[in-house]
């Protein structure tokens, strides 16, 4: 999936994604995209640890783009995000969330999401649903 377009909407301006130092990658698989986030004072818990909000936050970021590069001029928001946290991950690691597209409706994504760290021992596994709007026009 390609989602440089997308990037450059991300860059315009700040953001929950630029400011917990979230990155997105295109992959090969058109169902696929991927992001990665270093585990920092932006991202982490008192104790140093990745914080659990962080991690749903990345996947239904990387969930996001995900949709809004299948649905150019389409607004897409997340609509449910649930997940499972299994391994703590200290900061100083990087994570790598993985999202598949599970179901692609007109107005309905859903993706699963597997958030793994650098060793790609699984960290989270998140479920995220995705609304599908059309912008409405101006002029009317």
């Amino acid at each position: 999936m390609d989602v440089e377009a997308v990037k450059k909407i991300i860059a315009k301006e700040p953001n929950l994604s630029t400011a917990l130092g979230m990155e997105f990658y295109s992959t090969p698989e058109e169902d696929t995209c991927m992001a990665v986030m270093q585990v920092d004072q932006r991202n982490r818990q008192p104790f140093g640890f990745l914080s659990g909000g962080a991690s749903l936050a990345l996947a239904e970021n990387v969930a996001g783009v995900g949709s809004t590069a299948l649905c150019p001029g389409k607004i897409c928001v997340g609509i449910s995000v649930s997940g499972d946290h299994v391994k703590a991950v200290s900061e100083g690691d990087t994570v790598t969330a993985h999202a598949k597209l599970v179901s692609k409706g007109r107005t309905l994504h859903v993706w699963d999401v597997k958030i793994v760290n650098s060793s790609n021992e699984l960290i989270s596994n998140v479920h995220v649903t995705n609304y599908i709007i059309s912008p409405k026009r101006s002029g009317k």
